[in-house]
C-alpha cells in the first residue's frame, strides 16, 4: 500500500527538497504540500494524509500549535522537521509530549555528501510512521499547549550519586529505543527512585544534538542525574548516561591504581542496521563486564536493533525485559525479541518500573 504524505514547510527549498526525497521511494506518495500550520490544516482536513511532515519553526500558526490540533482534531502520525540550534529542538523534544512520532533534521541540499543517507533515512521513518500506533503516544490532547522552557539541568544533589570510588555498580539497566522512544524514556525513567541500585544506560535512535536536549529534559523529570555520556565518563548508580546522536556508546574497563573501572567509549564506527547509536554495540560491551547483574531493555522502536546484543546478554546470565505490543509506538524492536524467545518478561511499559526494581532490590 502506498504511503500517502503531506509536507507542512514554510520553506520552499525544504518543501521541495523533501518532496523529491520521498517520490523516489515507490512506496511513498506526496499527495500536497503547506506553507505554515494554518494552510496545512486546512489541507489536512481535506486530503487526509497517512503521515504529516511538519516543521517546528513557521509563521502564521507554528509547528506546536499546529502539532496540538492535528492530534485533537484529526490525529496523524507526524515527522518534525527540525532545523539546527537549540531553541527548535527544545521545540522538538515538546512535540514528542503532544503526539510527534519520530524527528528528522532538514535536510541542508541536494549536493551535500550525505544526501543519498539523509534521504535513506528520511523515508525509513516515514514508513514507520505510518505503521504507529497513536493510541499508545498518550499525547495531551486535552491540556493547554504549554511553551518550552530552555533551562540549564538542574542540579542533582550528590547523595543521588554513588560516591565509593572503589565500589563496582550493583546492577546496570541497559534501555535500547526508537520511534516512539522520548515519550517512553520520560515514563520509565521518572519512575525510577533516587536511590535504585543500579546504573542506567540508554540508546535512542535520534539524530546528532537532539539527544543533548532530551537529556536535559529527562533530568528535569526524574530524581536521577541525567546526561549525554563523554567519552571516559564512569558508570555510577544514580546515573543515566545516554548515549550521542551518530557515536556507539560501548563501556570497557580500565585499570586505575590497580583496581578496574568502568568508563564509556565513544565510537564512530559505521552505523548498525542502519542506526548510531546501535543498541547492539552496547549490549555486546557490557555482556561481558556485568553478566548476570545486566537487566537489559528493549522498548518502542522499528527494525531489530537490540536482538542481537540481547542474545549476548542471555549467555552471559543477564535479563531481557521487551516491551509489550499493547504499549508500544512501533512494535518491531520488542517484536523481534519475543520472536526469538529472548524475553525473560514481556510487560506493558507502565509495569516496567516495578518490576525492574524487585528484580534488582
Amino acid at each position: 500500500m502506498t504511503i500517502r504524505a503531506l509536507i507542512i514547510d514554510d520553506s520552499a527549498l525544504i518543501r521541495k527538497l523533501l518532496s523529491d526525497i520521498l517520490s523516489k521511494d515507490p512506496n511513498l506518495r506526496v499527495i500536497g504540500t503547506a506553507v505554515n500550520g494554518k494552510d496545512g490544516l486546512e489541507k489536512i482536513d481535506k486530503l487526509r494524509p497517512d503521515v504529516v511532515l511538519l516543521d517546528n519553526v513557521m509563521p502564521v500558526l507554528d509547528g506546536l500549535k499546529t502539532l496540538a490540533r492535528i492530534m485533537k482534531e484529526c490525529p496523524t502520525p507526524v515527522v518534525i522537521v527540525s532545523a539546527l540550534g537549540e531553541r527548535a529542538k527544545e521545540i522538538t523534544l515538546t512535540a514528542f509530549e503532544y503526539g510527534a512520532v519520530d524527528v528528522i533534521q532538514k535536510p541542508e541540499g541536494i549536493l551535500s555528501q550525505s544526501m543519498p543517507e539523509i534521504a535513506e533515512e528520511i523515508c525509513k521513518k516515514v514508513r514507520a510512521a505510518a505503521k504507529a500506533n497513536l493510541e499508545n503516544l498518550e499525547c495531551m490532547r486535552n491540556q493547554e499547549l504549554i511553551e518550552p522552557e530552555i533551562n540549564g539541568m538542574r542540579e542533582k544533589t550528590e547523595k543521588n550519586r554513588l560516591q565509593k570510588e572503589n565500589v563496582s555498580v550493583r546492577n546496570v539497566l541497559a534501555i535500547g529505543a526508537s520511534t516512539g522512544g522520548p515519550r517512553a524514556l520520560e515514563k520509565l525513567i521518572s519512575a525510577f527512585p533516587a536511590d535504585i541500585p543500579a546504573a542506567v544506560l540508554v540508546v535512542q535512535h535520534m539524530p546528532p544534538g537532539f539527544t543533548t536536549s532530551l537529556c536535559k529534559r529527562l533530568n528535569l523529570k526524574t530524581a536521577l542525574r541525567v546526561k549525554e555520556a563523554q567519552e571516559g565518563d564512569r558508570v555510577e548508580e544514580g546515573t543515566v548516561l545516554v548515549a550521542p546522536g551518530n557515536y556507539h556508546m560501548e563501556i570497557i574497563q580500565r585499570t586505575v591504581n590497580g583496581r578496574k573501572k568502568e568508563i564509556v567509549h565513544l565510537s564512530c564506527g559505521p552505523k548498525e542496521l542502519g542506526s548510531k547509536p546501535s543498541v547492539n554495540a552496547l549490549f555486546r560491551s557490557i555482556a561481558p563486564i556485568y553478566g548476570s547483574r545486566v537487566v537489559s531493555l528493549v522498548l518502542t522502536g522499528m527494525s531489530c536493533d537490540g536482538a542481537d546484543g540481547a542474545e549476548e546478554v542471555k549467555k552471559m546470565g543477564g535479563k531481557i525485559i521487551a516491551e509489550a505490543e499493547s504499549s508500544c509506538v512501533i512494535y518491531g524492536m520488542p517484536k523481534e525479541i519475543v520472536k526469538r524467545n529472548l524475553a525473560d518478561l514481556v510487560l506493558p511499559l507502565d509495569k516496567m518500573a516495578e518490576e525492574i526494581i524487585k528484580i534488582i532490590s
